[in-house]
């Protein structure tokens, strides 16, 4: 995210929030008609980010313990060790929307009003909720080290600092920028990555001057420039095992939000005939398989210690991913245009941001009560209900704090 996450949701031409994700039926597009003349959302697009967040929360899920869960997840362990790709997945997502909705309004010349109401809005977007996951989480990990004794309150090999200093840091969203790692920078552990992606939209007011200048440049170039981008920590995964070194959070980002804007300026124009609809179906079934397969490959072909990624080698397939699904109406691009699947995309940053602490305090009461030890009657029956509360809490939270807070703030 790694850990989603940041958010993906824009204002209303978004792809959660245009006028036409409102009703659960299948945008049907007029055969002349592209991404840059539509400004309705990107259905598939907005139900992708569903599945990136599930990637990364059954990948943190796996720490719970438990031989029980353990047979569970084995069949699928290249995948689920490979969650935290669901980060860069985002990042790739991020890139197109923010680029389908501001990059005509930021791109031609940089304005300080205009920037300012792109940065205000996506503080509306995704401040809310963070600075409140955020402080509640603090005050448990703060209640772990005062009054239970926790000298290592956080699940993180690094604690972070429980500092007035600290929580300013966090609620500004500028923990990560000063630092080469992630560890222990963030309270609530995936935020990392929210930090991240809050240094990308602070930069796009300036880099939507260029991508924007790009837009009448050959696909052909554009396309593999897209892929290129995320070659250089593909290759670190496949080479070594991991994605990380000293500021790798901040390629990951700059280079996953670019490569989203350049597949935009690549599918922006096309027109999306029946033709160019069909072929992009089949090229997305074709790279999901492909997707697949790697991590399936990535984790066979020397493997490495525990935790090792070498299957983010597919890393290089999120942008033809995030293109083909952009302009496909079938197949993997129906499914994520469900209502259910558009709906979780909608809660996406709310179980991004949610789901560890909630893993975590169930972590702390399986390690301080016996009667919920790993493969305990209770834990056994427990361990499932805190996976589907994940989902039901980011559910309320973006019912009850992400929309009401942002509409309140958009209207100031």
């Amino acid at each position: 995210m790694a850990e989603p996450s940041a958010s993906q949701q824009t204002d209303r031409r978004s792809t959660s929030e245009a006028d036409g994700s409102r009703n659960g039926s299948q945008p049907e597009f007029a055969p002349a008609t592209t991404l840059a003349s539509d400004p309705r959302e990107v259905r598939p697009l907005t139900g992708l980010r569903l599945f990136a967040a599930a990637w990364v929360v059954v990948f943190h899920f796996q720490f719970t313990g438990g031989e029980l869960l353990a047979r569970v997840l084995d069949p699928v362990f290249p995948l689920v060790n490979t969650g935290a790709m669901g980060v860069d997945l985002f990042y790739v997502l991020s890139g197109f929307v923010i680029a389908f909705t501001y990059l005509g309004k930021l791109g031609p010349r940089l304005r300080v009003r205009t920037a300012g109401r792109f940065l205000w809005a996506r503080v509306c977007r995704i401040w809310p909720v963070y600075a409140l996951v955020t402080t509640a989480f603090g005050a448990f990990l703060l209640f772990k080290l005062i009054r239970l004794g926790d000298t290592a309150p956080a699940y993180q090999d690094v604690q972070p600092a429980l500092t007035v200093g600290s929580w300013l840091n966090q609620l500004a969203m500028v923990q990560m920028w000063p630092h080469p790692w992630h560890d222990g920078m963030s309270w609530v552990g995936p935020a990392w990555s929210i930090s991240a992606e809050w240094l990308a939209y602070v930069l796009f007011p300036v880099t939507a001057l260029l991508f924007y200048r790009l837009r009448k440049a050959p696909r052909w170039l554009l396309g593999p420039a897209a892929v290129l981008l995320m070659a250089p920590v593909a290759t670190l995964c496949l080479v070594s095992g991991s994605p990380y070194f000293p500021f790798s959070w901040m390629a990951r980002v700059l280079a996953g939000f670019a490569a989203g804007v350049l597949v935009y300026l690549v599918v922006r124009e096309i027109p999306r005939t029946a033709r160019v609809r069909r072929v992009a179906s089949w090229v997305s079934w074709l790279v999901l398989a492909a997707v697949l397969a790697g991590l399936w490959w990535g984790d066979s072909v020397n493997p490495g210690p525990a935790g090792t990624e070498r299957g983010g080698i597919v890393l290089l397939l999120f942008p033809l991913l995030v293109g083909a699904l952009a302009l496909a109406d079938r197949g993997p691009a129906r499914v994520l245009s469900t209502r259910w699947s558009v709906h979780g995309g909608r809660i996406s940053y709310s179980l991004y941001l949610v789901h560890v602490p909630l893993f975590e305090v169930l972590w702390t009461f399986m390690h301080r009560t016996e009667v919920l030890q790993p493969d305990t009657p209770l834990a056994t029956v427990l361990t499932p209900v805190a996976f589907i509360a994940t989902f039901a809490l980011a559910h309320a939270l973006y019912k009850l704090v992400e929309e009401p807070a942002r509409r309140a703030l958009r209207r100031r």
